[in-house]
């Protein structure tokens, strides 16, 4: 009898089943492609990110460059300036320089500082505006600090600014006294050559025997006079009427109607009086105020005005005072320093004339020890005048600010 077979169910059921390690081959494989596929997207990250990396940095040496650029161009625009004495106003510099780009001006204005100062020893200053100045000039020094301590106000600094610029030196004040130190060697030489050369007309630059060449540079004659016009002003209280100081430089044989000489460097060999303090008052060198206009004048002024002189044009008095210039490039205790060494030196020559005049081997003596007397006593006079015209002035004096 033959055996029965098994049933169609239990065929199925006992189908030969993949051994072990062909039920893993496939999935093995399966795990493969992703994790190729994750290494591919990470490489193409990575290379992204040093795509984004050379970008930014080539965009950052871009802007660098233009910022160098920039200040280049500042630099130039204040040197061009400088040379006629015209205010470098920051709204000019915005339009001529920076253009679109005003937002760096902060970046191209550092910039440009260290290359006026590394390459020109110079730099630029912020002058002071005219109501902080004069706030400043009623209570000086230590006094102002206390005063503000006490009241709880603190020191104005957006108001202090001007937005307006000058160049001034970054040297120090003795190599400058040094390089204009008068030497008797160069000075004979430089006078040789001129006669060597036939240099008699009045218009060539003339021999100092100096480093500094101050016939080819600035007008020599007109500073002179600037800086008597600001001595009379300081020295006067810091104010003066129109009338005071046109009475002053008539004394010095500077009428209305007279001009002041210019050298080969001017596009005029002469200048009126009145075109010339026009000009003072353009470069910065000199304010004109109406008298009564406190707005303008800051408010509150040191002293009472004892004359004043009428426009005819507008029938209204004016009254002088420095120029927020005068006070960045020159400033007050050097004007003082100026009138008490000429006075002391007036003095010690009218000493020296009036021994001339005296006879004898007895008055000779009698000179020389007056002169040692007076050689050791220089410092004390010097220190008395200055005192004088600080008191004048109605309180401390300031240096350049």
């Amino acid at each position: 009898m033959a055996r029965a077979g098994p049933s169609r169910t239990q065929r199925s059921q006992r189908a030969p089943q993949p051994s072990q390690s062909q039920s893993q081959r496939p999935a093995r494989g399966s795990r493969r492609a992703p994790v190729e596929e994750d290494e591919d997207e990470d490489a193409e990250d990575d290379d992204d990110q040093d795509m984004d990396i050379n970008g930014s940095q080539a965009r950052l040496d871009d802007a660098d460059a233009q910022l160098d650029r920039k200040a280049s161009d500042l630099v130039r625009f204040a040197l061009f300036m400088e040379q006629r004495r015209t205010l470098i106003r920051r709204e000019d510099i915005n339009k001529k320089v920076l253009a679109s780009n005003s937002r760096s001006f902060n970046s191209v204005f550092e910039r440009a500082q260290k290359l006026l100062k590394k390459t020109f020893a110079m730099e630029l200053v912020e002058l002071q505006s005219r109501n902080y100045r004069e706030q400043d000039n009623i209570v000086a020094g230590d006094d102002l600090q206390e005063a503000r301590n006490a009241t709880g106000v603190k020191k104005k600094t957006a108001a202090a600014g001007s937005k307006t610029y000058i160049l001034r030196s970054v040297l120090d004040p003795i190599i400058i006294e040094e390089a204009a130190r008068t030497d008797e060697r160069l000075y004979e030489e430089q006078i040789a050559d001129s006669q060597e050369n036939g240099d008699d007309d009045d218009d060539m630059p003339r021999s100092y025997g100096c480093i500094i060449s101050w016939s080819t540079t600035d007008q020599v004659g007109a500073l002179g006079v600037l800086h008597v016009i600001l001595a009379i002003i300081l020295a006067s209280g810091r104010s003066m009427t129109d009338l005071d100081l046109r009475a002053h430089l008539k004394r010095l044989g500077l009428a209305s109607n007279e001009s002041i000489s210019m050298n080969t460097q001017s596009t005029h060999k002469s200048l009126p009086i009145d075109t010339y303090l026009g000009q003072l008052m353009k470069q910065g060198y000199l304010d004109r105020i109406k008298l009564g206009d406190t707005k303008a004048a800051g408010g509150k002024r040191s002293r009472a005005p004892a004359a004043t002189q009428t426009n005819p044009d507008e029938n209204q008095a004016f009254e002088w005072h420095w120029g927020h210039r005068s006070y960045s490039e020159i400033g007050e205790q050097a004007i003082a320093t100026f009138i008490a060494e000429f006075m002391v030196e007036r003095s010690r020559d009218d000493d020296a004339e009036d021994d001339d005049d005296d006879d004898g081997k007895a008055a000779r003596s009698r000179g020389k020890g007056r002169a040692r007397a007076e050689d050791g006593g220089r410092d004390k006079k010097l220190k008395n005048v200055y005192g004088a015209i600080e008191r004048a002035a109605g309180g401390n004096l300031s240096d350049v600010k």
